[in-house]
């Protein structure tokens, strides 16, 4: 994906929505990608089957020549080599297929699951918001076990007694034409009924299939919380609840299995039954002498064939159907179109200083009010601007409309006079570091954490970004230095220590644009000083823009700019705002004491009251 164009990439991606309802054709997409293994695949389990085939005429010449006594030994052991090479054949080229099959079945599973992650990496917040992580893994997951399964079933359940069905049929008519066309119209009749049963069985399958995804969403998003299950004393609550969710996926999967159990029931009846009238019908015509020994045989077994070819073709069709159904299920909500994509003509942003201008900017939440109206704000290349306000302010919301990861409903946002929507998003967020207050760490190394930044950066620059961020002390401490594996989420670390693991990461990235969200917030008082040292050298030469409660992070910033219901009722330096009745003089006056609002131009002051 990375050699495309902006529209290929869209076109690629356009492509693989369109297969959201078409679940056939999304498996045959993969399929087509590897022509000539499939291929080998295919002609090995057809010359198989002919083999198998042909073995049973085998069978009935070399009981015909048994027939003819012991006088004519020479077309004895002919018919007995021929029979043992079709058996030696038919095993060779099963293996053949299978060993194929090993590798190409399981490469169509490695492509699925690179495209879909490819696609799904793609969706909007939005999207996320309302999906929970364990369900998208496990529909992944789903996805390339049904078509891997599906791929199977097709190749050694569905493809084999098709071709027999036909193939014996064929050789059946060399006895009998009327016997052959008897069996051809139960085989159909039979098939075509199992099949539509099959069909009125599919709202079961689909309730299995979501029912199992929902089983793993549950797992995920309880394990993922299992401190908050602790500390509030819900383990048997949430033990009952996954109980309950898992007794929901158990009867769905009853039910889907049981309906399947009743079809080939269904079948085995008809068979027994079809099996018998057609060996009668067999022995009737040797005892009128207008059949032999080797007929009966070769009749008696290709019918044989015939009805379970069909039993094991419904059967597999109606597997078939169930794993169907859980693909479908899968690609319906993994492929859902994305909701913000790159225009077709969006071009690289070139941040020449990282001058940010809201122009204008209305944006509401999915089914909220607008928590920006025609929002305006310029901030200057190299300011630094600190936003403050209430929560619901619609600070976080400035900040991820920066981002981008929402697009406004209204207005214009501009980095150094370009429209951010007409830019790839990847060229946007390469101009934009972040440290944000929530911090999200990879189930990896501290090295590997940190060079996320700037994935090329040489080994003393990842150790330079931790030295310059106060973690070196902590880092080595540990049995493993930097590489110290942080746990889910980095459940490892102290929050502070997180916060400075985020820091170094925005260190190394050395973008124009700095974004602090709540930055220093896990810290201590000590370790605060110590960072915001690092991020006074960090911020130098850099926009950046910081959301802060502790206004100890603002003092020495060229602006604060205060918010309120999404608009900005207020804006100056920290010495102006001080100086002037607002929201900013009512928060120093909380977090300092009134008497302290005085003397705060000072940083000096400032520290003490700090620590």
């Amino acid at each position: 994906m990375e050699h495309l164009t902006t529209a290929q990439r869209n076109a690629h991606n356009a492509k693989l929505a369109s297969y959201a309802h078409r679940p056939l054709a999304f498996l045959f997409r993969f399929i087509r990608r590897h022509p000539l293994a499939h291929a080998i695949v295919l002609a090995s389990v057809f010359a198989a089957v002919a083999c198998a085939l042909a073995s049973q005429y085998a069978i009935k010449h070399l009981i015909d020549v048994l027939g003819a006594g012991r006088n004519h030994p020479g077309p004895l052991w002919g018919a007995f080599a021929i029979l043992v090479g079709l058996i030696a054949a038919d095993n060779l080229l099963w293996r053949v297929g299978g060993w194929v099959a090993a590798h190409t079945f399981v490469a169509v599973t490695g492509d699925l699951r690179r495209d879909l992650f490819q696609y799904l990496s793609g969706h909007s917040p939005t999207y996320y918001a309302e999906k929970q992580p364990g369900t998208l893994a496990s529909r992944i997951t789903a996805t390339s076990n049904a078509v891997y399964t599906a791929e199977n079933t097709m190749a050694w359940n569905v493809l084999p007694p098709c071709i027999a069905v036909m193939g014996a049929i064929v050789m059946i008519i060399t006895v009998n034409p009327l016997m052959a066309g008897g069996l051809l119209l139960c085989s159909a009749i039979l098939s075509i009924i199992l099949y539509k049963l099959a069909g009125r069985g599919s709202a079961r399958h689909h309730q299995f299939a979501t029912r199992a995804a929902s089983v793993d969403g549950e797992l995920v998003d309880v394990i993922a919380n299992m401190a908050l299950v602790r500390a509030f004393g819900m383990t048997l609550r949430e033990q009952k609840r996954f109980g309950a969710t898992v007794k929901a996926e158990m009867d769905a999967r009853q039910n889907s299995l049981l309906y399947l159990e009743k079809l080939r029931l269904l079948h085995a009846v008809i068979t027994a039954l079809l099996s018998a009238g057609l060996l009668g019908w067999a022995l009737w015509l040797w005892n009128q002498g207008r059949a032999t020994s080797g007929d009966i045989v070769l009749v008696s077994s290709l019918g044989f064939t015939i009805l379970h070819g069909t039993r094991d073709l419904a059967v597999a069709l109606v597997d078939v159907t169930q794993h169907v159904a859980r693909l479908a299920e899968a690609v319906q909500t993994l492929l859902e179109p994305h909701g913000m994509p790159d225009r077709n003509d969006a071009t690289t942003l070139v941040a020449s200083g990282g001058r940010v201008e809201f122009d204008s900017v209305t944006f509401a939440y999915p089914r909220r009010k607008p928590i920006l109206d025609h929002f305006d704000l310029r901030i200057e290349a190299g300011q630094r601007v600190g936003l403050i306000g209430k929560s619901g302010a619609g600070k976080s919301t400035v900040l991820a409309l920066l981002q981008r990861f929402y697009d406004p409903q209204g207005g214009r946002i501009l980095i150094d006079g370009q429209d951010i929507g007409a830019v790839t998003q990847d060229s946007l967020r390469h101009a934009i570091a972040l440290v944000p207050q929530d911090i999200s760490l990879f189930h990896r190394t501290i090295y590997e954490n940190i060079a996320y930044g700037r994935p090329d950066a040489t080994r003393e620059e990842v150790i330079a970004a931790a030295r310059e961020a106060r973690c070196t002390d902590f880092i080595e401490a540990m049995p493993e230095g930097f590489d110290t594996i942080v746990g889910d989420r980095g459940v490892k670390l102290s929050g502070g220590q997180r916060q400075r693991i985020a820091i170094a990461r925005a260190i190394l990235k050395d973008a124009p644009i700095l974004l602090l969200d709540e930055a220093t917030s896990a810290l201590d008082s000590a370790s605060e000083e110590a960072i915001q040292q690092a991020l006074d050298r960090l911020m130098v030469g850099r926009t950046v823009i910081a959301i802060a409660h502790r206004l100890s992070t603002l003092h020495n910033f060229d602006r604060i700019i205060v918010m309120s219901t999404g608009k900005v009722i207020d804006d100056g330096s920290p010495e102006e705002l001080r100086e002037r009745p607002g929201l900013y003089r009512d928060l120093l006056a909380k977090q300092y004491g009134k008497t302290s609002t005085l003397h705060l131009g000072s940083k000096k002051v400032n520290e003490k009251h700090v620590a």
